[in-house]
């Protein structure tokens, strides 16, 4: 029998419409020069036996009598999904943008596998990069990462790709096999619902423990259905993306989070806020108090990847907690502090456990009522929040690619009807990168919001009594003599 879209994953898809494409994605650079076409093509064809779902489709059941089902794609072309591109020149970071913004503001095809590589030659300093593209409902943000280092290498002397196995597709469900099929789970899932609850009020606490942490949850989850403050963040969007983004270094966050107090996550959200008070500022707006943002958590358990092994299957495994940004304080680590209070707070109330409950209570509704119902909550929910903000931690070693060092990585996160801005976070071998999407149409000022970023880590390192950074006194020759002079300083942010 073909696997059946969990009640999240199929809301992705129904959340999509022609101005909201539920699709995430990443800017890898790396080391010049970039690889023969043909020999990225062999090395992702061997790694995709490893990633079953990227050579699979989504297909609806007939009537909309349970949710939708994957199957292997008996069409199968791996020269449709992995592009080659080159940017003009000069193929600086306008020219990436810009790139960048046109593929994410493109919808992936239903038809097909929901993923896309673009490898984009001609970036300057002779560099190259693989813009990718992967839909919501084929993996989450976290397993997203772990996908991205399945065709990555730890090492620049990587083995040569193995010929993989001819792709052997089992045969597509008819109609009448899928509507049975369908009818079967529909009865099925309510059982099944039960049994996963009653595993979920299992474990450490008992039953009584995990309800009242769900209690607790649902009742704070309560308070983002109040209207967020209204703002420029929040209104009608187009098609059309605009990305950019912002810089960092771990060992900056690090030291602040020493000197200042509150957890890494905590100053990251932090220098978010400085960029949103910049940009709301710089819009004439009046900061009459917070502005609201999702934050996206993984809710796998510390031994749960997502992924079996040797079977590689992967699953969303999300929920949400909703932070109020102080963008109205002028004092950045009166906004930090702020921020670690109310995260310890909202951690507190468990607020993502009862998302991740209500979600799975999504599975008693019919396929057509939640198609129908995740528009209506999400359209809703979006007059409770301003911006989408997500977290997701990287590998802090080198990675490879056809034994091209990775230089930098760069999250997209989508953006959805009602919510003008989103921003991402991915750390990578000692960076912490924003990426940072807006819709084209009302956010012409995006680059506004990404420099705020890198000067709200600013404020905080001198807040923290760290910047500027001390220059170190390096020894030159100058005339036959050596002489002692301060070395330039390192850029930051």
């Amino acid at each position: 029998m073909p696997d059946r879209l969990s009640a999240l994953d199929a809301s992705f898809l129904h959340i999509e419409d022609g101005v909201s494409h539920m699709h995430i994605g990443s800017v890898a650079i790396f080391e010049g020069p970039a690889p023969p076409q043909e020999a990225v093509l062999r090395m992702i064809a061997a790694k995709l036996p490893h990633v079953p779902r990227y050579r699979q489709v989504v297909r609806d059941v007939p009537g909309r009598l349970a949710r939708p089902v994957w199957v292997d794609d008996s069409h199968f072309n791996i020269e449709y999904h992995v592009r080659r591109t080159a940017l003009p020149a000069p193929g600086g970071e306008a020219e990436l943008r810009r790139l960048v913004g046109r593929l994410m503001s493109q919808e992936l095809d239903r038809t097909k596998p929901l993923w896309e590589i673009w490898v984009t030659e001609n970036l300057e300093d002779s560099a190259w990069a693989m813009v990718c593209k992967t839909h919501h409902a084929l993996v989450d943000g976290v397993s997203g990462a772990e996908l991205l280092a399945v065709i990555m290498d730890i090492s620049p002397r990587s083995e040569p790709p193995v010929e993989p196995l001819p792709w052997e597709p089992e045969p597509q469900p008819g109609a009448l096999s899928l509507a049975a099929g369908g009818v079967t789970a529909a009865l099925a899932e309510p059982v099944e619902t039960v049994r996963s609850l009653g595993a979920a009020f299992a474990g450490p606490g008992g039953a009584a423990g995990r309800a009242v942490e769900v209690l607790m949850g649902s009742l704070a989850l309560a308070g983002v259905l109040r209207r967020a403050p209204a703002t420029s963040l929040n209104g009608p969007i187009g098609p059309h993306r605009r990305w950019g983004w912002a810089q960092g270094s771990v060992s900056d966050v690090k030291l602040i989070r020493r000197a200042l107090g509150g957890t890494f996550n905590d100053v990251v959200l932090a220098a978010i806020t400085a960029g949103f008070r910049t940009l709301l500022i710089s819009r004439g707006e009046e900061l009459a108090g917070p502005i609201r943002t999702m934050v996206p958590v993984s809710v796998r358990a510390r031994d749960d990847t997502g992924m079996a092994v040797g079977d590689s299957i992967f699953n969303n495994r999300v929920s949400a907690m909703f932070a109020d940004l102080p963008v109205q304080l002028d004092d950045p680590v009166e906004r930090l502090r702020a921020i670690s209070v109310q995260m310890a707070g909202l951690k507190d109330t468990r607020q993502a456990v009862a998302g991740e409950a209500l979600t799975s209570l999504a599975g008693f509704a019919p396929a057509m009522l939640l198609s129908l119902g995740t528009r209506l909550v999400t359209r809703a929910g979006t007059r409770g929040i301003n911006t989408i903000t997500t977290n997701v931690p990287g590998p802090q070693f080198p990675l490879y690619v056809l034994g091209r060092r990775l230089r930098t990585a760069y999250p997209y996160v989508p953006i959805a009807s009602g919510i003008r801005v989103a921003v991402a976070i991915f750390s990578y071998d000692g960076q912490v990168n924003f990426g940072v999407t807006g819709d084209y149409d009302t956010v012409p000022d995006l680059a506004i919001l990404c420099r705020g970023i890198e000067r709200g880590l600013r404020e905080l390192m001198r807040a923290a009594g760290l910047w500027p950074p001390r220059r170190h006194m390096a020894e030159v020759v100058v005339g036959g003599k050596v002489t002692r002079r301060k070395s330039p300083e390192r850029r930051r942010g």
